[in-house]
């Protein structure tokens, strides 16, 4: 049954079109990616399908009675908003009727305890009613479980139990963030849109939104350009280009395909009819020039039939993309770093890693990944200097130049233009050579007089990868570069570090990213253990990382680093096999997340038999209390299990 449909939106903002008869329609159980480029709409098409904002021309039609939540981009500041409370305290918050219903039997039972003794008038009976019936819907609807629901749900979104009694307004933008999906998650809504999901969410994290988002039983609306995710989530896509849209079946990965195909085939029939179009017009000219009566008659004959030709539009040019080429000026040794019994702490609390020992070769392209708060970041900062080990040694090699790409693009300065900020690194550059390397990462015309200060997240992203990629340094060390940047602008990075001469050092999230461009990678598990993994196959990084990982975890090995001796055809069978397990393990987790689910309904239908329909029969309510035993029994074994 249709759910959503759209039908012909357009938005203007004066001269400028914003959307153009965009139209589809979504089933109860469908799961739509939406991808574009950055300002091509998707967060407007969102606000479109909400009522937010109102199309110039068109209609947006969503089933009566169906609930609807949504995740933003600025979520964290709307909890920020005169929040309080904990953080346990707003995640309740999401269910208010459960709060509303609470508080009023309190007030009945603290009520009728105070007149007891007026148990047989009509003001006593009134009130137990009215308990007995709140009480009804509330259990039926689930107000004995709502609670646990929320608290796992907070677990597996990366709040421990010292989390969930933080006051909101302590939280960073980040956890905020994870909050707010957790909250918009527990409603379980109709239909579910997310805008940008996966930011701020470490692996794990990731990897657990994936599997609930694929077992979501109702309609889902994501945008998103984690390639990975949408891949993992969703089985349509629809793609913005120009302000147009257009709907395809499958994830990102084959809709992309698809596009590709429908193109070319598009093509080739545009050229084919301009040949046609072609041949016919030379065809008029010649039965013209002849200027004979039959041949002015054949020219207005064919003339007619060309006009009734359905002529097709030329096709659109690619939408224009950043390139990027990174080089390196001077080659360095081969040693770039070396770790021995390396550890750091902050002068208050635990270390954040020690006793590491590893190191980088030239021409290795290591990714540094891990859970949230292991050191990554931190990391990074000792190896480009900003802090110094407190004990062990990490050592740089011969002749290593550092290009350093930070997440939050500190290095920039707000007051300086565009050009000027190109400048500040680059003041012998001519403006012709600086307005062409802008160009290249599509800052063109009047785009290089903005102020830095009003750049968006993706703009600020590419200005500080223009000036990275002029410096020309041997060893690149990028701290999640690419965070605010589209999909286009993301394969464009990885084609140019695939081609890049000299070392790259990289914190990423980004699976896909980190899948494509690898060539091993250095992994901190729960422990604080660094895992070091050459990568056996190229574009398989991610898969053989998790299928490690998950080996290791499974055997309780310590984190050693491969042995060096391994050929590949042993690296390969290996990773076959640990490949194998991991889909056996994923299909596990499957059924038990089934029989969760098929649980958790049963008792919530016993819980409302109990308090309802058996309350006064008392061998019923035994065998329900009985069933309700084993029940709560095997949900603990299978928390455990999924928990673990």
């Amino acid at each position: 049954m249709t759910i959503l449909s759209v039908n012909d939106i357009s938005l203007s903002f004066g001269p400028k079109e914003i959307l153009k008869d965009v139209s589809f329609a979504l089933n109860e159980n469908d799961r739509l990616g939406i991808v574009g480029s950055n300002g091509c709409g998707k967060s407007t098409l969102l606000s479109l399908l909400l009522g937010r904002t109102e199309p110039t021309t068109g209609s947006v039609y969503i089933n009566q009675n169906t609930t609807v939540g949504i995740l933003t981009q600025d979520c964290a500041f709307e909890l920020a908003d005169g929040c309080g409370g904990t953080v346990c305290e707003q995640m309740y918050a999401a269910y208010p009727e459960f709060i509303s219903a609470e508080a009023r039997m309190n007030e009945l039972t603290e009520w009728m305890e105070a007149h007891s003794d007026e148990s047989e008038t009509a003001g006593y009976l009134s009130r137990a009613k009215e308990y007995s019936d709140l009480h009804d819907r509330y259990v039926a609807d689930g107000g004995l479980t709502f609670r646990s629901r929320c608290d796992s749900i907070l677990g597996h979104m990366g709040f421990g139990t010292d989390d969930a009694a933080l006051p909101v307004g302590a939280l960073s933008g980040g956890q905020r963030t994870r909050l707010a999906l957790s909250r918009r998650l527990c409603r379980e809504p109709d239909i579910l849109m997310l805008d940008e999901p996966t930011n701020h969410l470490d692996a794990e994290t990731l990897v657990w939104l994936e599997n609930y988002l694929a077992s979501y039983k109702k309609c889902l609306i994501v945008v998103s350009h984690d390639r990975y995710f949408l891949d993992r989530v969703t089985d349509k896509t629809l793609m913005i280009e120009y302000g147009t849209a257009k709907l395809y079946r499958g994830g990102y990965s084959a809709s992309a395909e698809q596009r590709r195909i429908d193109r070319e085939i598009y093509e080739k029939h545009y050229r084919e009819q301009q040949k046609e179009i072609a041949r016919q017009e030379a065809y008029i000219a010649q039965q013209r020039r002849w200027n004979r009566e039959r041949n002015i008659i054949a020219a207005e004959s064919r003339q007619k039939l060309l006009d009734k030709m359905e002529k097709l539009e030329a096709p659109a040019s690619e939408e224009k993309t950043v390139r990027m080429q990174f080089s390196q000026g001077i080659p360095s040794g081969n040693d770039v770093l070396e770790a021995r019994d390396f550890g750091f702490s902050y002068p208050v609390g635990a270390p954040i890693f020690r006793g590491l020992n590893f190191n980088i070769k030239r021409g290795e392209r290591i990714f540094i990944v891990g859970p949230n708060g292991c050191g990554k970041s931190t990391l990074i900062k000792l190896i480009i200097g900003k802090f110094r080990p407190t004990e062990g040694a990490l050592d740089l090699g011969h002749n290593i130049m550092i290009g350093y790409y930070d997440q939050e693009n500190q290095r920039l300065s707000d007051n300086n233009t565009v050009l000027e900020e190109l400048w500040s690194m680059y003041p012998a550059m001519k403006e012709h050579e600086a307005r062409r390397a802008l160009g290249t990462f599509l800052f063109r015309g009047d785009d290089v007089f903005k102020k830095v200060e009003v750049l968006s997240g993706g703009e600020r992203a590419r200005l500080t990868l223009v000036k990275l990629m002029l410096s020309k340094m041997n060893t690149l060390i990028l701290d999640e570069p690419t965070n605010h940047l589209d999909i286009a602008s993301r394969e464009a990075l990885e084609e140019a570090l695939g081609e890049y001469d000299g070392t790259l050092i990289c914190v990423s999230h980004d699976r896909r990213f980190v899948g494509n461009t690898a060539t091993r990678i250095l992994g901190f598990d729960r422990g604080g253990r660094l895992i070091s993994m050459p990568v056996s196959h190229r574009g398989a990084a991610w898969d053989e990382w998790i299928a490690e990982s998950e080996r290791r975890t499974a055997e309780g090995q310590p984190s050693k680093p491969a042995p060096a001796a391994q050929s590949n055809r042993e690296i390969y069978l290996r990773s076959k096999k640990e490949a194998a397990d991991a889909r056996r393990a994923a299909a596990r987790l499957e059924r038990l997340k089934k029989e969760q689910a098929e649980l958790e309904e049963e008792l919530d239908r016993l819980n409302a038999e109990l308090y309802g329909p058996a309350a006064a029969d008392y061998v019923r309510a035994g065998e329900i209390t009985a069933r309700i035993s084993q029940v709560e029994d095997r949900l603990m074994e299978i928390y455990g299990e999924t928990d673990a």
